[in-house]
């Protein structure tokens, strides 16, 4: 036996081992910088020992297009990340989450023809096919309808059955594949591709933009699952690992954040929530009227407090205004006032976004604080400072059993003595419903852009 695979086979345990330790430090905003680190090393372990462990002779050419495939995928990847505004980070990751689906279903259609009457083979490679097609496909509606391409919400006539309809005939033409004989044809798997990604379109064409973040955790799990079915065709440690990890922590948030919304999953695949927004786009279903205040005002007021919260959300990121909003934090606690951000589990277009947003501008990870550990704070609070979210501080998702969102768990800001809500207008937010937060008489609105404003905030508050 060559000593290159018992070496080869180490490089992978190496891999899989920094997988683990750096998912495991990437559950904390501390550690996670320095986690994802140590995964890109792991990673970088396994392809440089694949390269240069394998038994098999390969041309020069083909190591030379490898490599060439590299640097170009380095290149585009590093300078894509390093430009990239934090607003376009959900679209990023739906972007990449697709190409990793992409992969997967190329290295199916690649390996298909030599494993071909082999059972067990043939299900990897299907399954791996299948799964990343649809994640491919999934991922690019969804990338489309983030960043403003698709912005309308498709619903077709019988949605669920004719979603049901195609699904049901990718399974059983995978499977009459696999187990009959004659039909394991090369247009054969070309048919199923072609059904594979036409379901991951209509999978995820009629969801509204409230389930996003539940739709790019889903379909990341997609990507990692059929990650591990490449790991099983080629016999891969590390493929297979780090396949199952993306796999199961993206089925887990995906069933947290549906639970933070006190949802069914198949109710977000097949109710199209949050697709329209002509309810309230206009703002004013609820008949109420609405008062505003100064920022001189504001300035005031959360000057003589003793303690605010602040609420991030979408319309933060949007304007870039994590700077500032981390200048005004810093400016109201050298006044020996308590500081805290509530962060709701689907604030913002993915998992994590306003962790992410506010890590930028160097905001203390302690003064993050999760919805059930704020929520019991709001009574005690003197201002609470909504920037941007509209949704997830939507009090009709505990009062209004005809609300969409009813039975959702939302940041109970109404508890504060004073809410302020920065948006630019009235329209609805991004679950296209109207919010009667905003005429509650303990609400002031906040009219503007949220950077423009803020900074008139902060100078305010330094001339006090």
């Amino acid at each position: 036996m060559s000593l290159n695979l018992p070496l080869l086979e180490i490089a992978y345990l190496i891999a899989s081992v920094t997988f683990v330790v750096g998912l495991k430090m990437m559950s904390n905003p501390k550690t996670a910088r320095k986690g994802n680190l140590i995964g890109a090393f792991g990673m970088s372990v396994a392809i440089l020992a694949t390269l240069t462990l394998h038994d098999h002779q390969v041309p020069a050419l083909i190591y030379g297009l490898i490599l060439l495939a590299i640097l170009v995928g380095t290149v585009a990847g590093w300078v894509t990340a390093r430009k990239v505004a934090m607003t376009k980070m959900p679209e990023l990751v739906s972007l990449f989450n697709g190409m990793g689906g992409a992969c997967a279903a190329l290295i199916s259609l690649i390996e298909y023809p030599h494993m071909a009457h082999e059972t067990g083979s043939m299900l990897s490679v299907l399954a791996g096919l299948v799964i990343g097609s649809v994640s491919f496909s999934g991922s690019m509606i969804a990338y489309m309808k983030l960043n403003g391409t698709m912005n309308k919400a498709i619903r077709i006539p019988a949605y669920n059955i004719v979603n049901t309809v195609v699904m049901a005939t990718v399974l059983i033409f995978a499977a009459v594949m696999v187990f009959v004989n004659g039909f394991d044809t090369t247009l054969h798997v070309y048919i199923l591709l072609a059904l594979a990604l036409i379901y991951g379109i209509l999978f995820v064409i009629p969801i509204g933009g409230a389930d996003m973040p539940v739709v790019i955790s889903l379909l990341n799990s997609f990507t990692g699952l059929a990650a591990a079915f490449g790991g099983f065709l080629y016999d891969n440690k590390a493929m297979l690992t780090g396949g199952i990890l993306v796999g199961s922590a993206g089925t887990l948030l995906t069933l947290v954040m549906c639970k933070a919304m006190n949802r069914p999953l198949s109710n977000v695949i097949f109710g199209a929530f949050g697709g329209s927004s002509s309810s309230a786009a206009g703002g004013g279903t609820e008949g109420g009227t609405v008062k505003d205040i100064s920022v001189p005002d504001l300035a005031v007021l959360m000057n003589y407090s003793k303690k605010v919260i602040i609420v991030p959300g979408y319309g933060l990121a949007v304007a870039q205004a994590q700077h500032v909003i981390h200048e005004i934090e810093e400016l109201l606690e050298s006044r020996g006032v308590e500081v805290k951000y509530a962060i709701h589990p689907v604030a913002g277009r993915m998992p994590g976004h306003m962790n992410v947003l506010l890590a930028e501008s160097n905001v203390d990870y302690s003064k993050l604080a999760e919805m059930e550990e704020i929520n019991p704070e709001f009574p005690s609070t003197d201002v609470v400072l909504v920037v941007g979210a509209n949704d997830v501080v939507n009090p009709a998702a505990k009062t209004d059993p005809s609300s969409p969102i009813f039975g959702m768990p939302i940041l109970e800001v109404d508890n504060a003595a004073h809410v302020i809500v920065n948006k630019r207008s009235m329209n609805a937010g991004y679950a296209g419903i109207d919010n009667p937060l905003f005429y509650d008489p303990k609400t002031s609105m906040l009219f503007g852009d949220a950077k423009s404003v803020l900074t008139a905030l902060a100078a305010e508050i330094k001339s006090l």
